[in-house]
Order: C-alpha cells, then structure tokens, then sequence
C-alpha cells in the first residue's frame, strides 16, 4: 500500500512540474492588423506570427470617420466602404482567440490617414508637436513645517524644520 502511496504522489509531483515547465505565451503581441489599398477601407487580422495554434478566433471591428460617425465590423477581415481616402479614421478592434478552454481578448486603438504617396493607410504619428514652458512662481509665505509637511505655530527646538522650501534646525535654548 505504502508504494502505490508513493508512486500516486510521485506521478502527481512529474504532473504537476510539466504543467509549470510551459511558459505563458500571450498571443496579442503576436498580432497585427493590414490594411488594402483603394476606395473604402479593407482591414484584416495578420495573425502570421501566432506561435501557438488557436481553436478558434473571433474578431470585432470598429471604425470611425472624421465626422464623428463609426461602423462596426466583424470576422478575420473585413470591407467599410463609407470610408474615403480624405478621412482621419480611427480603427479598433477586439480580438477573442480561444485555445484549450481559455479565451486571450485583445484590443487596441489607431488613428490613421491615407498616405497618397504609398497608396496606403498609416499610422499617424501621435507624439505632441509643441509644450509650452509651465512657469512656476515661487511662493515664500514664511510658515514653518515639519519633515512630514504638517504646519506648526512655531519654530521647534532641537529638530529639524522647513520654511520657505529650506530646511532650517533650531539649536538655541
């Protein structure tokens, strides 16, 4: 009974080491979406760098247009034909991917315009394109705080103090 006992636990304990040996993998780092040249909008998923093989995927788009107006979309790929080249659009999508009972949702959001040039949506580069200088005026009120920013009457002997964004100790008696 004791080696049965033993080989149950033995077995458990190989069982349970396979399982932690897998590394997480998250498959929306590994998927993109492409866009087609043209009148309208085509839009698919690119999911040519998916290392694992998922059971099943379902994709969910959505797409809105300069004026404010969005269209919604679903499947691998997908045609807005109310989307011209002259609009700013914003696209986004909700990827599901299932694999062995579990589900990785994935979204994201991008801002494009159509490129003349290449014949082809793009990103439009987000970054700011100007800051302004904040100005901060230094106020000098004379009040008197402790280490932990708590207003006191007076000045403390023997411990340090801050005022006026200096800090001062008191070793008069």
């Amino acid at each position: 009974m004791k080696r049965i006992l033993l080989v149950v636990l033995v077995l458990i304990g190989l069982q349970t080491q396979a399982q932690q040996s897998n590394p997480a993998y998250f498959c929306c780092d590994s998927i993109t979406y492409w866009t087609d040249q043209g009148q309208g909008l085509f839009i698919g998923l690119d999911t040519t760098n998916i290392v694992h093989n998922p059971d099943s995927i379902q994709v969910y788009w959505g797409v809105c247009a300069n004026g404010g107006l969005c269209y919604a979309g679903d499947g691998m790929s997908d045609y807005f034909p109310q989307i011209t080249t002259s609009d700013t659009i914003k696209v986004g999508y909700d990827v599901y991917i299932y694999e062995n009972g579990s589900v990785e949702i994935c979204s994201i959001e991008d801002w494009l315009v159509y490129d003349q040039g290449v014949n082809n949506w793009v990103l439009i580069n987000m970054m700011p394109t100007n800051i302004e200088e904040l100005v901060i005026e230094k106020f000098n009120d004379n009040k008197i705080y402790d280490l932990t920013g708590k207003e006191l009457r007076e000045v403390p002997r023997g411990v340090p103090y801050i005022r006026n964004r200096k800090l001062y100790i008191n070793t008069k008696r």
